[in-house]
This record gives C-alpha cells, structure tokens and sequence, in this order.
C-alpha cells in the first residue's frame, strides 16, 4: 500500500466508501481538497482532510465550517448551483442527513450542489473552441457587477507589507517543490516576482484606501466558471482564507485572464479585461486603469499558483508535471517587458470603431493585450447612468463633449504611465481633438498611430440602426448629421470598413 501523503492528516475512505454505495453516483471527481459525488440531479462534494499552508480541512469541525462558508459566499454569486450543506452521521452505522440540518456531530459534512452540465465549464468549453468574445463580455459585466456589490475589506491581509508576504509565500511553495518543477524558472520567479511588486507598494497602499479590497472569489479561473441558462456563471469560490478571498477585485479576474493566456485565448482574455474595465465602479484615489501598473505581477502570481497547485495534485496522482511546468513559464512571460503603445480609432458613428479597435488590441503590448478607452463608456460614467442607458435628450452639447474627451484622455493617460498600451476609441471629428490624442502620446514618451475609419453613410446608418445593448447612443439621424461635419485634415492612416 502507498504512503499516505504528508498533507492528508486523517482516513476518510469509510465515509468515501459509504458515500459511493449510497448515492451510486454517475461519476466521482477527485482534487486536492475535495471528493464530489455526481449522482442524480445533485452534486454532493466531500472536503479532504488536508492540512496545506495555504488551506486547512484538517478537522471534521473545520470541515464543517468550511461547508457552510462554501454555500453563504458561493449563494452570492452562484444562488441557482449552491442548495446547502448536508450531514453525514454515525448512528452507530453511517446515514446521510437531511439538507441544511443545524449542526451539530457528524462523521464528515457535504456541500449540496444542484447539477449542471459539466461541458458547460469553460475550461471545457475552452478545449473545443466553444468561448466566444460574447461570453467574455457577459462574464465582464457579471463580476463587475458582483465585484461592485461586495463588502469593503481594510484589515492587514491586504496592506503593503502583506503584500511582500503574499509573494514571498508563492515564492517558497514554487521552490518548494523542488524538481517536480522547473528549478531553473523557480530561482528566476524567486527573483522576479518581488521585483514586479516593489516599484509599485505605495499604489497597492492607495488601493486598500480606496476600496478596492474585497471579499472576491479568489479563485476564479476557467475551471470555476460554467455557462447556464446562456450565461456564465463563476462558482466555487474560496471559503476556507480570508487571506487568499480578502483581495484586490484585479487580482481576482487576473485568474480567469492568466488561465485564457496561458491556453493561446488572448483575444478572449482581452475582451474580457477591457468588459470588466467598462463596466466596473470608479475608484477615486486609485483607479483602476492605474491599477493596471499591478497586473504582470498580478498574472504571474496566478500562474505561479497553478503551478505549485497542480504539482501538489501530481505529488498524489503521479501524472505528469509537464502543465504545471508550463505554467511557470507562462509567469515568466508576464513578466516580460513591453513597452507600452497608444493607438487612436477614429470615424464617424457605424463605422466600426469599436469593433476594429478589439480586434487590434489583443496584439498590442503585455498580456492580455491593449485596454480600450471609449468616449461613449466615460460619457456614460461622467452621467452616472448604465452603459446600455440612453443619455438624455440635450445632453450632447459641445462642452459635455469636451468634458468626455478630456476625460477619455486621463483615463488613457492613466493606463499609459502604468505600462500598459491603449487604444482610443471615438468619433475624433474635430481637428484638435486628434491633436490632443497625439499630444498626450508625447507626453507621456510613447509611440503614436492613428487610423480613421471610412465608410459608406447608408452602411453607417443600417448598423447603428442594427445597434442593441451598446454603450453607444448614435442613432441612423446623428449620422446624418455627422456626415455634414467639416473634418479638416486628417493625417492618419484611412482604413476603408
């Protein structure tokens, strides 16, 4: 018989066993943390008595605490898959309990989840091609929007000097694990890591100030995410560590950008990034286009968890450790320099601005690509009304228009002395408003290009007409109205949509 691993601190093959014959399940996953049973319409998912350090189910009461944590955080963002908690009780034999019994002893405890179709998940989806830029829109809007309605954490999980904890912790579980990983890439990451942190210490303080500590899902990669009813919906959040739950809301969609990255799906981590970026509150004091400064080391963190998780599941399975090298070697693409860009897409309204400018974003600088700045996103931030609301009547006016430009030019300015490229995204009728762009790009010392986009009026006017849920209020009348416009000249390079 093998020897158990140093990390399972207790014998539950009898309740295992138990579980298997009574609820004949369909089929049986095992993790590293955890035993679900599939059976029926339900599933039921037994925590591992492991002690690691950075999670602990190492006792049946911690286990059953963890359980009724797992459902309250999960119910927030995941009401329709988290049903309850569920005992297992010894009467001398084993029985199963009723749902959401009050605690009290029990063998061992199970979270009750209703079942879905597991090629939903979108790590599955991801392997056949099945993600859309659709879904990563929809996934966008969604965390933002749970992002937005989570609680404000200030304790000390989260302030500057835990930071340097944080990392030096994923440091030695990388080394750790000695040459079930690379150990060259190991002392690199030992290196690298704390070097992309500490340039930054004094933003990751203004964060905690400014709100943007909470308490998230903390691991929210493809795995944890599942398409129902048509849309995604993230599930399986951490429960059992407030230090790895109580995190910068970026640090948390970092996972799901780190996971679509390191499969090749960069357009898709790209869709989402800039969707959650529209969507999210403002952060005075900190926002989050500044934030941006954080995630290479936010990506590579994630990455390097991956990496030492999945070893950890090989050190018990023995399958191969090639996936969790190759996550490293992801980390250390993260890190990579790149030097920032600022692109500009200008046209009238249908021609396709939006749309060109996410096509070319994915390619322009560092992971996951170059944010989009739209003047129709801060035209709605600056009226304080949702992206899919439409502005007043009167509220197009030339200095609310000036306000908006002004503002979409902090906003990139923002991104750009954090070290990430943008692409602009507006009309640019008017002369000086082309300038400005151009001119913040010598300001801050980046490389410029500007692209205006040409096309037909009645092709114009069909797809602003075709328009639903965009942040744009255009309509086939303000093309009319548009095409009437004095532009001057115009330098950049014309594209013909």
């Amino acid at each position: 018989m093998a020897a158990r691993p140093s990390f399972v601190v207790e014998d539950q093959s009898e309740v295992i066993d138990f579980l298997a014959k009574r609820l004949a399940p369909a089929k049986k996953i095992d993790t590293h943390g955890a035993v679900v049973f599939l059976s029926g319409d339900r599933g039921y998912k037994m925590k591992r008595a492991v002690k690691f350090p950075y999670m602990d189910f190492s006792t049946v009461e911690r286990r059953a605490a963890m359980c009724a944590a797992e459902v309250e955080f999960n119910q927030r963002m995941a009401p329709e898959i988290y049903l309850g908690t569920m005992p297992v009780r010894r009467t001398p034999a084993l029985v199963l309990g009723e749902l959401n019994e009050k605690p009290g002893d029990a063998a061992d405890w199970l979270v009750v989840m209703r079942r879905f179709d597991e090629t939903c998940l979108f790590d599955q989806m991801a392997e056949r091609g099945a993600l859309t830029p659709a879904l990563m829109a929809a996934l966008g809007a969604r965390v933002a929007q749970v992002h937005d309605s989570l609680p404000v954490i200030r304790g000390s999980f989260c302030q500057p000097d835990a930071y340097r904890d944080s990392v030096a912790s994923d440091v030695r579980q990388v080394t750790d694990h000695g040459d079930r990983l690379d150990t060259e890439i190991s002392r690199k990451l030992a290196v690298a890591l704390p070097g992309a942190l500490e340039p930054f210490l004094d933003l990751v303080a203004r964060r905690v100030t400014a709100g943007a500590i909470r308490r998230c899902h903390g691991d929210l990669h493809l795995r944890n995410i599942v398409l129902i009813d048509g849309q995604p919906m993230p599930f399986d959040a951490i429960e059992f560590s407030e230090r790895i739950a109580n995190i910068d809301v970026m640090y948390d969609i970092a996972f799901t950008l780190m996971d679509l990255c390191h499969r090749g799906l960069r357009p898709l981590a790209n869709r989402l990034l800039n969707e959650w970026l529209w969507r999210i509150a403002d952060l005075p004091g900190a926002p989050h286009h500044e934030a941006l400064a954080l995630l290479p080391m936010f990506l590579a963190r994630r990455a390097c968890i991956r990496a030492y998780v999945d070893s950890s599941v090989t050190a018990v399975s023995g399958a191969d450790n090639a996936p969790a090298r190759a996550y490293q070697r992801s980390a250390m693409i993260f890190l990579e320099p790149s030097p920032p860009r600022l692109m500009a897409v200008g046209g009238l309204s249908g021609s396709g601005k939006t749309t060109y400018a996410l096509e070319i974003a994915p390619e322009i600088g560092r992971a996951p690509g170059a944010v989009v700045v739209r003047s129709d996103v801060e035209r709605k931030r600056l009226a304080g009304i949702p992206l899919q609301a439409r502005m007043p009547a009167g509220s197009y006016t030339p200095e609310s228009s000036a306000q908006v430009y002004a503002a979409m030019l902090d906003r990139a300015g923002q991104a750009l002395r954090a070290g990430h490229s943008v692409v602009l995204d507006a009309v640019f009728a008017k002369p000086e408003e082309r300038a400005a762009a151009e001119a913040l790009a010598a300001k801050v010392d980046v490389p410029f290009e500007g692209t205006w986009l040409d096309i037909p009026k009645e092709v114009a006017q069909a797809r602003v007409a075709a328009r639903t849920g965009d942040a744009s209020d255009a309509t086939p009348a303000v093309v009319e109205r548009q095409f009437g416009y004095d532009l001057g000249e115009i330098s950049w390079k014309r594209v013909a949509r």
